[in-house]
């Protein structure tokens, strides 16, 4: 019953195997091999145009080489108040940016709202030079609380991004998750709703480690291959990052093993909507699901083997809470199984 992070779970078995096939004979490094370049090609032909791929090791290596792609001096990057960049990446983005500083935008269930976006581009006029310069948007898909943006919110953002001149980047550590859930193709849930640049995620979709930069406009790239060094992420045996990816798309494994991890999420939705002990804090667009459980039950749950984490309830959720409930945080992945959901419900 680990429920903790979809970062719990292993590899699945295709890409592990293609680890070790990978691990055969000699290639050359740095990017160049074959094995790169087919892997490249396939990340054009997925987002239906031809497209910058540059493999990186984790999110945070993404999310921050993103921005620090679009560096300006005195440079502020507009977020949610809780995505990853604003609470769980000690500073990286603004280290890579050279400074740049994040702020964070307000909105429901983890979804920037586009007139407090609006209104916070607002309050740097563009030659007040003491209050800095509006760099970028920076959105997250799926978001940090588990809900997706539908294409028309995407679009909406971009709008707002494009008239002000600032490129739209997008963090997709679960963009697998969110893609399935909205039915969109790859094309649909990025360039052709205005985003620049994608940090595309496979680790928590069943990946070793492998993440990558998506560049829609390849004019850019030039200078992310020097700013990817600078950063020590360009690996020297970098295929095996390759390998991972090319088992990652082939026959679709990737959108599978998304559509199940969501589908187990969906399971336990399902279950809390039908117990007196537990409800969900609000419907979940991912395979990450939030809900409101009485302490009881949560001490039982943990006593039979259950690992999940207890979350921050904002004024909202919390004004819906009695004293004796805590707000927790559970994540499905491609290796929860039924199994595991029905003996978590059984428990709770």
């Amino acid at each position: 019953m680990f429920f903790a992070s979809d970062n719990w779970a292993g590899a699945h078995p295709d890409i592990a195997q293609s680890l070790v096939d990978a691990a055969q004979g000699f290639a050359p490094a740095y990017g160049t091999g074959d094995l790169d370049k087919h892997v490249e090609k396939t990340f054009s032909e997925i987002f239906e145009r031809e497209v910058a791929v540059f493999f990186v090791g984790t999110g945070t290596a993404a999310n921050s080489l993103a921005l620090a792609s679009f560096n300006r001096p005195g440079g502020q990057v507009f977020c949610h108040r809780e995505a990853h960049i604003n609470v769980d990446e000690c500073n990286a983005p603004e280290f890579f940016a050279a400074g740049a500083k994040l702020v964070p935008v307000d909105g429901p269930a983890g979804k920037i709202a586009p007139e407090a976006l609006a209104a916070a581009i607002g309050r740097f006029p563009p030659n007040f030079v003491h209050g800095g310069q509006p760099m970028a948007v920076s959105m997250t898909q799926a978001t940090e609380a588990g809900t997706a943006y539908t294409l028309d919110e995407i679009a909406a953002l971009s709008d707002i991004a494009k008239k002000a001149g600032l490129p739209l980047h997008m963090d997709g550590a679960r963009f697998a998750n969110a893609l399935v859930h909205l039915g969109a193709s790859p094309a649909e849930m990025t360039w052709k709703r205005g985003v620049d640049i994608l940090s595309f995620g496979g680790t928590k979709n069943g990946c070793w480690c492998a993440e990558a930069l998506v560049l829609f406009d390849t004019s850019k790239a030039q200078q992310m291959h020097f700013l990817r060094k600078r950063s020590a992420q360009l690996f020297s045996k970098s295929r095996f990052i390759a390998a991972q990816f090319d088992a990652y798309f082939r026959n679709d494994l990737w959108l599978t093993l998304a559509r199940h991890s969501n589908g187990m999420a969906n399971r336990l939705a399902e279950g809390f909507a039908a117990s007196d002990k537990a409800r969900l804090a609000w419907p979940t667009g991912s395979n990450e699901l939030f809900a409101i459980v009485g302490n009881d039950a949560l001490k039982t749950l943990r006593e039979k083997g259950a690992a999940f984490y207890d979350w921050p309830a904002g004024p909202a959720v919390k004004a819906t809470m009695r004293e004796d409930e805590t707000l927790v945080r559970l994540v499905t992945s491609f290796a929860t199984r039924e199994a595991d959901v029905d003996a978590f419900l059984s428990a709770l």
